[in-house]
């Protein structure tokens, strides 16, 4: 499949070695929803929805202690597109959030992308099964975070089939920030490092830079987002009947609700 997505063991075991202390949290749980529609889904900078619109939603659960667990579906198109049946992906994730220090802040945890009756003869002919389950560690200091994920499956059905080598042990890094520019807007920049394990031509670096605002729960967005991808590796595949890259620079727009 041409247009395989491309959703930390340094972190993890920085975290463990330090000795951490738990952030101060409320003595009660908390549930919180969102659901937003957007022009494109991209996952670390490649269209899921061959550059059109998505729905996406979720829930969060924040324990005591720094737990959390969270579930999180978008519609996709490109399972379909690659002779697989699956129309949405469903997320989820687990972990720990704490501190280390009063400046540097720790979050780990175990996130499974899971695609229901993707398999299909055609599909297992060409790629293994997308379901992809990865750990992560991230440390934040002051409003930058650094995140690093490590496939524990093949990524999202990746395989050499010629030379049978999965890609089980592809890493994903990226630096993230978040500035308050006051009135509810917030800027987001973003750069990211996919490096995709024994597939020619599959690793590239992503970025993007968005803007936010909050309306009291309503939060639109507008992001700039885009790649080095490389132009023939990510395209739709033959079923969509497309050669559109998936990996473009493009301006993104969204809304999402919390509550």
């Amino acid at each position: 499949m041409n247009c395989i997505k491309l959703t930390s063991l340094a972190a993890l075991a920085l975290a463990a070695a330090l000795p951490g202390r738990v952030q101060a949290q409320e003595p009660a749980s908390s549930v919180a929803f969102n659901i937003g529609v957007f022009s494109d889904y991209r996952y670390r900078g490649i269209s899921q929805t061959r550059l059109k619109p998505a729905v996406q939603g979720g829930v969060d659960w924040s324990g005591p202690g720094g737990f959390y667990l969270g579930a999180w579906a978008s519609t996709l198109k490109w399972i379909k597109d690659a002779e697989g049946d699956a129309g949405f992906e469903l997320d989820l994730y687990g972990g720990f959030k704490g501190e280390i220090s009063k400046e540097v802040a720790f979050d780990v945890g175990v996130l499974a992308y899971v695609y229901p009756g993707a398999g299909t003869k055609k599909w297992d002919a060409i790629y293994k099964n997308p379901n992809t389950t990865e750990v992560y560690g991230a440390l934040t200091f002051g409003p930058v975070t650094g995140k690093l994920s490590y496939a524990a499956t093949n990524l999202f059905g990746n395989y050499d089939f010629a030379k049978g080598k999965d890609s089980k042990g592809s890493l994903y890094f990226d630096l993230s920030s978040s500035f308050d520019l006051g009135g509810g807007l917030m800027l987001a920049p973003r750069v990211g490092h996919q490096k995709v394990q024994n597939i020619t031509n599959a690793s590239y670096t992503d970025y993007s830079l968005t803007l936010s605002k909050d309306f009291s729960g309503l939060v639109p967005s507008i992001a700039l987002v885009g790649t080095d991808a490389d132009k023939a590796f990510y395209v739709p595949g033959t079923a969509a009947n497309s050669s559109k890259f998936l990996g473009k620079s493009a301006v993104v727009f969204g809304v999402k609700y919390n509550f």
